[in-house]
């Protein structure tokens, strides 16, 4: 049999592990959070620049507006260390640049038709 102070210790070192395992896990997740999104600005920048090509910028000015100024939200939030909110407004631009991009082709299919 045990004796008390052995189970305690050992429950100790369990709860130990668990308190370690916890910290590194949270360490992990705030690494992966707080890194610069950089693939999303470039996504971002890309689409913005599909839909001008598309004439966005006259067929979807709302959109279109929108979504540069996302980007550049996002591109000040960069400049702050401000990843998270940065990630958020490049995910933001590049949708309002593909929604102006549907709409930017869909005004010229119904032209020519």
């Amino acid at each position: 049999m045990r004796s008390f102070k052995a189970t305690k210790t050992a429950d100790q070192r369990v709860a130990g592990f668990g308190y370690g395992l916890v910290a590194v896990l949270m360490l992990v997740i705030a690494g992966c959070v707080t890194s610069p999104p950089v693939q999303e600005m470039s996504d971002a920048r890309q689409a913005i620049a599909v839909a001008k090509e598309a004439g966005a910028a006259t067929l979807a000015t709302a959109e279109y507006s929108d979504a540069e100024a996302y980007l550049a939200s996002a591109q000040k939030k960069l400049s702050e260390r401000s990843y998270s909110p940065a990630r958020r407004d490049a995910l933001l631009a590049k949708d309002k640049a593909l929604e102006a991009l549907a709409l930017a082709e869909s005004a010229v299919n119904d032209d020519s038709t």
